[in-house]
């Protein structure tokens, strides 16, 4: 028996999935939303819808791959024509904080790339202001303790993400994740800029600007919200 949550991630997948046209290169991205949207695009690959997919971890390559759909790098295409991916939280600007699944850096490269970014979710994803959510920060290996450090003078605390049996959890490009708490995040994209200028940042799970179009699934149904840059 599906929970009300997963029926509402039900429903936007299946309409994420109306977005997609044949001929098209789509980059998909990773989260339990997505997992659903997946099995859709399964379902319309195995009807004959003729695509190509660029998956963003190896979780959700790994899913492609079982419903069939057909999969590409970035090394032979030119340009993505569509992404879909989910969130951790949305604001009222349709700013997003991702990372929640420790894959926001390919994320982030496929999402910042495509001619179309969708963004599919249900409803308790929508937040006033960013950062209830701890906010994922890549970092390299070397040094993490001072690239943590360093990132905590931004009044926060950053803490090393780790798996449930202790071990430290590392990202698909062999990074360590600093999950940081930070009251809220008035102003994301001033502070993804100052993150990013931190030596051995990698990258930020904050998506600012970026955001075409945002499906929301709720009891009510499904209500898109458009980015009007």
């Amino acid at each position: 028996m599906l929970n009300k949550i997963d029926r509402n991630k039900i429903k936007v997948a299946e309409e994420a999935v109306r977005y997609i046209k044949n001929g098209m290169t789509v980059g998909l991205g990773s989260g339990s939303t997505i997992d659903w949207m997946l099995k859709k695009l399964g379902e319309s690959v195995n009807e004959g819808l003729d695509i190509k997919g660029i998956p963003t971890s190896y979780k959700t390559e790994k899913l492609a791959r079982e419903y069939g759909i057909p999969l590409t790098d970035s090394s032979n295409v030119i340009e993505i024509d569509l992404a879909i991916d989910g969130a951790d939280e949305i604001d009222e600007q349709l700013n997003l904080l991702k990372g929640g699944g420790g894959s926001l850096v390919r994320e982030k490269i496929v999402d910042s790339v495509a001619k179309e970014l969708i963004i599919i979710a249900d409803e308790s994803k929508l937040v006033p202001a960013l950062g209830d959510f701890l906010l994922p920060v890549e970092v390299v290996q070397f040094g993490w303790e001072l690239t943590a450090h360093h990132i905590s003078q931004l009044n926060c605390v950053p803490y090393l993400r780790k798996k449930d049996n202790n071990e430290i959890f590392i990202t698909d490009n062999d990074n360590y994740i600093l999950d940081c708490s930070f009251e809220k995040i008035p102003q994301p994209t001033r502070l993804h800029e100052k993150l990013k200028l931190m030596t051995g940042v990698v990258e930020t799970g904050l998506f600012v600007g970026m955001v075409d179009r945002v499906i929301i699934g709720s009891d009510n149904g499904i209500r898109t919200h458009v980015n009007e840059f």
